[in-house]
């Protein structure tokens, strides 16, 4: 059973920064994409930030500049730095991750998409 495990959450300040961690479980797969998203109350989901598994990254506009993705492949995990939290950074934050798992000896494959259970950031003003 794959899992993926998200720590780092919490209650912070207006300006202030907050690290989240995320780390895959299991075992017969590699790891393609990984991102982080975020939901507030009454808002949809949205994509915070992706890294691929080469290391490239993309963000939401409003977190450019004080957010930071990265990743160990290693340690099967993912990395989300949050700097100069505003209020209207709190939401709960999920990491995803696109599982590649093998299915034959000719390579074929397929993709499969795990979510974590989700990690609380409120930032008071």
């Amino acid at each position: 059973q794959v899992q993926l495990v998200e720590s780092g959450g919490g209650l912070v300040q207006s300006g202030g920064s907050l690290r989240l961690s995320c780390e895959a479980s299991g075992s017969g797969y590699s790891i393609q994409d990984m991102a982080w998203y975020r939901q507030a109350p009454g808002k949809e989901r949205e994509m915070v930030a992706s890294i691929t598994s080469g290391g490239n990254t993309n963000y939401l506009n409003s977190v450019k500049g004080r957010f930071t993705i990265s990743r160990d492949n290693a340690k099967k995990a993912a990395y989300l730095q949050m700097n100069s939290l505003k209020p209207e950074d709190t939401a709960v934050y999920y990491c995803k991750a696109d599982l590649k798992i093998v299915v034959n000896v000719e390579g074929a494959y397929r993709i499969r998409e795990i979510w974590g259970q989700g990690t609380l950031v409120t930032v008071s003003a």
